[in-house]
């Protein structure tokens, strides 16, 4: 058996190695989410415009990542490896160029390549100068050619990302709450790239649902469907349940109805009153309304568009808590790994990267407007500040403070022998507060088997809540989910077209 096993063990780790999801995560990042960002901020649109145009913008486009280079004091620069970042104690970083286009009254000027800064670079990664060298040739620049690579090199300290763990987003999960008015509760994080909003939805002893999101505080479920774009009570049973055993619990939602309450304007207008925003009923409904569209459940879509879908979430979700009520569903368990998801190497400097590119863009704006009250026209060279990027990177990775208010997600590798290295790659740290109790957190779960080690935990505050990845675990990686919905377009078309044909 042993002999069987060996071969395989040695070809896993051959292909995969220890470090393999950070490296993975890390590549999706500089080929798709660096590039994503881009596409989110899209231009920068200053207030004042240089005279003689009645519109100007710089809308950014592709960027490109170059090979890691050390700039010498004479101004020459050569190729970056990592074994002379470590002995020098510099950055092991390689510049971003960006490709910065004028738009002058709507006419697309010619497009300029600008150096915006440099982002580190982790070792073995598809930038890295290591990527794809053979064992002797590792030996020939100095390097360790067993080394598993995964981490970044910053002022020659070498530094890991830790991988977060985090409860699944844009699911709701049933439970029963400690404390508090309500019998049962969802709550669900809506998630989209940079946008976090926590949702809660509870149902009291009366059955009547609410809802809270961002800052808005227990609406009634039947106003936030109204609100939504439903017209009749016939139109609200529709998007939560037809099911004739939920019709009296739909029925004492819609009794919450009140008479001033009749149309959508109505609901929006109680909810700005809720908020308790002035300046007359029609600013009420305008802020109402941009609420509703983009803070109520982003993950589904931003926008007036999206309404009737995100009505019919809200109704599934109350149709999940009235079947948890009847005890149809049971509680969802928050410790069960299925329910958790992990935030690698690649997620978490893709957030960094945005925060650091907004602040680039709010700078850029900033001074073109400064250099225009002067009477030029700037150029798209000179008001980009490449150190103000790379500063903020380079900070927030040598002293592990994340966005987020997060500490500790950048770590010193420790290297006092190769297990101990291992080890610290294959990480996996807990938001929950370790001066906490969180018993159940803390316990070892049935589904952490052939996911998590089941022996590796500290003593003391930590246990339970500092956890590592087993050996032979694999992880998978976030899919686009237009593709994904493509996909499934595509083989309903194909089902139904095969069932017409038959």
């Amino acid at each position: 058996m042993k002999d069987r096993i060996t071969p395989l063990a040695k070809a896993f780790f051959e292909e995969y190695g220890v470090s393999r999801h950070h490296i993975d995560s890390f590549n999706i990042f500089l080929h798709e989410g660096m590039q994503r960002v881009i596409k989110e901020v899209e231009a920068m649109e200053p207030l004042i415009v240089p005279q003689g145009f009645d519109t100007y913008r710089l809308v950014f486009g592709k960027l490109r990542i170059l090979h890691p280079v050390v700039r010498e004091a004479d101004g020459s620069s050569s190729l970056l490896y990592p074994m002379e970042a470590r002995i020098r104690n510099l950055t092991y970083s390689a510049p971003i160029q960006l490709e910065v286009i004028p738009e002058r009254d709507g006419v697309i000027g010619e497009p300029v390549w600008a150096d915006v800064g440099e982002i580190p670079i982790m070792v073995k990664s598809d930038k890295c100068l290591l990527s794809g060298l053979s064992h002797e040739e590792l030996v020939e620049v100095g390097e360790d050619p067993y080394d598993p690579g995964g981490y970044f090199i910053i002022s020659g300290t070498e530094r890991v990302l830790m991988s977060i763990e985090d409860l699944v987003p844009n699911v709701p999960l049933l439970e029963i709450p400690r404390s508090g008015t309500a019998e049962e509760i969802a709550r669900l994080f809506s998630e989209v790239p940079g946008f976090r909003i926590p949702h809660l939805f509870e149902r009291r002893s009366d059955g009547i649902i609410y809802v809270s999101w961002a800052r808005v505080p227990k609406v009634p479920l039947a106003i936030v469907l109204k609100a939504l774009g439903l017209k009749t009570d016939q139109d609200i049973v529709q998007h939560i349940s037809e099911d004739p055993r939920f019709v009296e619990d739909i029925m004492v939602n819609i009794e919450t109805l009140e008479e001033e309450v009749d149309t959508q304007d109505d609901a929006l207008d109680h909810i700005g009153k809720k908020l308790k925003i002035g300046q007359g009923s029609e600013y009420r409904i305008e802020r109402s309304a941009y609420l509703m569209d983009n803070y109520l459940l982003p993950h589904i879509g931003k926008g007036k568009k999206h309404r009737t879908e995100k009505a019919l979430f809200v109704g599934s979700v109350a149709e999940r808590l009235m079947k948890f009520h009847k005890g149809e569903l049971p509680a969802d368990d928050k410790d069960h790994y299925g329910n958790k998801r992990l935030k690698l190497a690649g997620e978490l400097m893709e957030q960094l990267f945005r925060a650091a590119f907004k602040t680039l863009a709010n700078d850029m704006k900033y001074s073109f407007e400064r250099i225009v009250k002067r009477g030029r026209e700037p150029s798209s060279v000179t008001i980009i500040r490449s150190q103000l990027l790379t500063s903020r990177i380079s900070s927030a990775m040598a002293t592990g403070y994340w966005i987020g208010g997060r500490s500790g997600v950048a770590q010193h590798l420790q290297r006092l022998n190769f297990f101990d290295t291992m080890s610290h790659l294959r990480r996996v740290m807990s938001p929950l507060a370790s001066g906490q109790p969180h018993f159940e957190a803390r316990e070892l779960h049935p589904t952490h088997w052939g996911k998590l080690c089941v022996a590796e935990t500290p003593e003391g505050s930590n246990i339970g809540l500092r956890k590592n990845l087993a050996l032979f675990a694999k992880l998978s990686y976030n899919t686009n989910p237009d593709s994904v919905g493509k996909h499934l377009k595509k083989v309903l078309e194909e089902t139904s077209s095969g069932r017409r044909n038959a």
